[in-house]
């Protein structure tokens, strides 16, 4: 992941982010974060669930509202982490294949 982060930046991206949630690493979803010169991991507990669609637009749409709200891209993507990590442990169990996130889920009370 950090060498995806590494390549992404060479085509002029000012900041990377590399989802790796998919491949739960020691009962962790693992994120990166890349300026350039520091990596940032951005580590959540792993959950087991078939209400995964969507995570990764949930994710970036969440980046983006932290940053128009005038957070710096560091704190936007953990806030956005944060967001998605508890958007899939409350997932939708509808429909036959995978079920949708919950946009829902701690937006009154935290976000």
């Amino acid at each position: 992941m950090k060498e995806a982060a590494r390549d992404l930046k060479t085509i002029g991206c000012r900041w990377v982010v590399v989802k790796g949630g998919h491949l739960k690493i020691e009962s962790q979803a693992i994120d990166v974060l890349y300026d350039g010169k520091e990596f940032l991991l951005l580590k959540s507990p792993w959950w087991e669930s078939r209400n995964t669609h969507g995570t990764g637009c949930t994710f970036a749409s969440a980046v983006a509202a932290g940053l128009a709200k005038g957070l710096a891209p560091p704190a936007a993507v953990q806030r956005a982490k944060e967001y998605i990590t508890e958007a899939i442990k409350g997932g939708l169990p509808i429909g036959s294949g995978h079920g949708p996130t919950n946009h829902l889920t701690g937006v009154q009370s935290r976000w």
